[in-house]
């Protein structure tokens, strides 16, 4: 599969503002940027950080090569001096930041990149095109899952997205809660559950859909699932069992009004001797939708595009901003764009139930640290090399325990106050 070199996700401001540092001597003058978000997205009550975990193997093989560095001066995008520091180029600093699976909130410092001005600025592109994907197609994809309520969620918006970008929301989605992805290069390169059923097209190809249902059967045995609208779906769940029998594993409904037919389908499953037959729905699902069909017998969720495209809200809203140099806190001051100056350390604070009622950030010190509080921040990589990354299967662990972990109130699909208010405590 074709991927992006890493560097090549550098925007050309960021090396105008190399060459420029490189010349006057602030290269190397030691700094700390924060990522965070000043709001959420509109209607949203916490985010989910995701992406970390690829973003830090992207930044340790994060290299120009000559081709790269040999545009990058024949087109004046810099100087000699700078191509030859951009062909050097290693990120030598520290990574820090919320685990992933960890939610966010409006300020909360999700990601601190440290070391010289010039290592750390041309990551910005890089660090941001990374979080804000990943971060705001897992912020959807568990309020899907909440949605849900335990049932079956299946990602399938691979052809609603640039073909990487795909392999990415599989993975967010899957750290979500999601229990399979139809993305089969997700499911190699990550090791996520695949599954899928044939097409329309497949049974467009045959002569009538019993023929289609008995090829299917004959390939992959009962445990397949049948889609059974491409004409009358009543007739094709009769073609589905006549063909499979009883023992047939799901159909799936990918049109119409599917609260009214997932009951008329599962009493005609049902009337037909296929009670464990399960029914999979699919077609334009987001968390509303789903959390519609709570009530009706679906078994299992199959979303797309609302997925993939963060249902609505397509980026998660991450700024990268510098906020110390030398030790010295700095601050921009821009109109509804300001940043608070200096390193920020936060800790979640808890009832004794484990019920999380407070995030606490300080900027250039450590919060007094009171009973069930946890901090949030984790070392990724140190002088430029990672440390002890979680897996997948831990990060997504993690994020069901935060989301058990917030008030009730916070899981709502409607809009209101972030799920867990953040005090941020003056510096000094």
């Amino acid at each position: 599969m074709s991927t992006l070199r890493p560097a090549l996700l550098t925007d050309h401001y960021e090396l105008t503002m190399v060459s420029a540092a490189l010349r006057d001597g602030t290269a190397d003058r030691r700094c700390v940027f924060e990522v965070f978000g000043r709001r959420l997205p509109t209607g949203r009550r916490y985010g989910v950080v995701a992406g970390t975990a690829r973003l830090i193997e992207l930044i340790r093989d994060f290299r120009f090569d000559e081709a790269e560095v040999d545009f990058l001066r024949r087109t004046g995008v810099v100087d000699d001096a700078a191509a030859d520091w951009l062909s050097r180029y290693r990120f030598t600093g520290d990574v820090d930041g919320y685990a992933e699976g960890e939610l966010f909130f409006p300020g909360s410092p999700v990601l601190t990149v440290s070391g010289g001005f010039a290592e750390c600025v041309v990551l910005e592109t890089l660090v941001l095109s990374v979080l804000n994907h990943d971060c705001a197609v897992a912020a959807a994809a568990a309020r899907m899952v909440t949605a849900a309520r335990g049932r079956t969620l299946i990602e399938m918006g691979s052809r609603r997205a640039h073909e990487e970008a795909a392999v990415a929301a599989a993975r967010a989605a899957y750290l979500a809660g999601f229990a399979f992805t139809s993305n089969l290069a997700a499911g190699q390169r990550y090791g996520i559950p695949t599954a899928g059923t044939a097409a329309h097209a497949f049974t467009l190809l045959h002569d009538d859909e019993r023929a289609a249902f008995a090829s299917q059967v004959a390939t992959l045995g009962r445990d397949t699932t049948l889609l059974v609208d491409t004409y009358d779906i009543r007739q094709g769940i009769r073609n589905a069992i006549e063909v499979a029998g009883p023992e047939l594993r799901a159909v799936r409904i990918d049109s119409g009004d599917l609260a009214v037919i997932a009951q008329r389908a599962r009493e005609l499953l049902d009337s037909l001797g296929a009670t464990e037959t399960k029914i999979i729905v699919s077609g334009d699902l987001d968390e509303y939708a789903i959390a519609a069909l709570a009530a009706e017998p679906v078994d299992m969720y199959g979303a797309g595009t609302a997925v993939v495209t963060g249902s609505g809200a397509p980026t998660a809203g991450l700024v990268y901003k510098l906020v110390e140099v030398d030790g010295r806190p700095v601050v921009k001051r821009s109109e509804h764009k300001a940043t608070i100056g200096g390193r920020k350390i936060a800790v979640r604070r808890h009832k004794p139930t484990g019920t999380a009622t407070e995030e606490v950030i300080v900027p250039q010190g450590v919060p007094d640290h009171l009973p069930h509080d946890r901090l949030l921040q984790r070392s990724y990589l140190v002088d430029g090399e990672p440390v002890d990354l979680p897996r997948l299967d831990e990060s997504r662990e993690h994020l069901r325990q935060c989301l058990i972990s917030i008030p009730w109130e916070g899981l709502k699909l409607s809009a209101g106050d972030p799920a867990v208010p953040v005090t941020v405590v003056p510096a000094g």
